[in-house]
């Protein structure tokens, strides 16, 4: 039988675990049960790209993931590469499938009335590194930056008369990112203090004790010890609060090209991953409040 002489073939040859075995058998009689209910006969040197296309869709509508499925056309390739070596087959039907994508897991975000308890109602410590902390989470909820564009921020970036940040994203290019009343008095505040601490300057915006610039591991840390006073998700990183402005700005009914440049994103496709993370969150509102949901 082909699918058993295949089997030795892994085992023998290829070294392969009893459990991958176990696997690609179970994968093949899968595919040739499939095939048996669909055509008159189960003959492996007949198959063309569309058998596999139709047994693709069936295990789709059946619920198996997209990982699921590309693991089993794995096995299936594995098979008639080998079939082809074999020579039993002189065309390899696989060339011509591509397998379903992986669907993107939804952005992570921190609900407004979450981010609102933690800068408002949530003590920080007195001093330096409490004001400088609570400035660092302000600045990523009020301005979307990235990690790398916080960390590289200097005094010379920050425009209090026209009230905006210059910041350098990826692959060294600028962009301006306004900011309102609130984080203006953050800054000032955090500003005075830094300064009346450390006369004599500093590497850059956001600073050690020392007066050397954060780094990221510092900043990733302080970030997740304060998010999870107010959250129990399971990523609680900076980029979790750039994911928070942009979902936050969609909900208030900014266009979505602006959030578009406001985070720096080159493609709008990058962006828009925001709005599907809004309506799910609006369909999860709808099904827990409405009495027919």
């Amino acid at each position: 039988m082909l699918i058993e002489s295949f089997l030795d073939y892994l085992r023998l040859e290829r070294n392969y675990s009893e459990r991958t075995i176990v696997s690609y058998r179970t994968d093949l009689r899968e595919f040739g049960g499939f095939l048996e209910n669909t055509e008159a006969e189960l003959d492996w040197k007949k198959v063309h790209a569309d058998h596999v296309r139709n047994w693709m869709v069936s295990l789709m509508e059946g619920g198996k993931a997209a990982t699921s499925v590309n693991r089993k056309l794995s096995s299936l390739r594995s098979f008639y590469r080998f079939l082809l070596r074999k020579k039993v087959v002189a065309v390899n039907p696989m060339l011509k499938i591509v397998g379903p994508k992986k669907k993107k897991p939804l952005p992570f975000f921190v609900r407004e009335k979450d981010m609102n308890r933690l800068l408002d109602e949530i003590p920080f410590k007195e001093g330096f590194e409490g004001c400088r902390d609570r400035t660092i989470l302000e600045m990523f909820y009020a301005t979307g930056m990235r990690l790398s564009e916080l960390i590289g921020l200097n005094d010379a970036d920050v425009d209090f008369a026209s009230k905006l940040i210059k910041v350098t994203g990826k692959r060294g290019k600028q962009r301006l990112i306004p900011f309102g009343k609130e984080l203006e008095e953050d800054l000032n505040l955090y500003i005075k203090i830094r300064n009346e601490m450390l006369p004599g300057g500093t590497e850059g915006f956001f600073v050690l004790k020392n007066g050397r610039r954060m780094y990221p591991m510092g900043i990733y840390r302080l970030v997740k010890r304060n998010l999870s006073k107010v959250v129990s998700l399971k990523k609680r990183s900076p980029h979790v609060l750039r994911h928070t402005f942009a979902t936050a700005m969609l909900n208030d009914s900014a266009e979505l090209q602006s959030v578009k440049e406001l985070l720096g994103h080159e493609s709008l496709v990058t962006t828009e991953v925001y709005t599907h993370a809004t309506f799910e969150e609006l369909k999860k509102v709808y099904e827990q409040a409405h009495p027919r949901a």
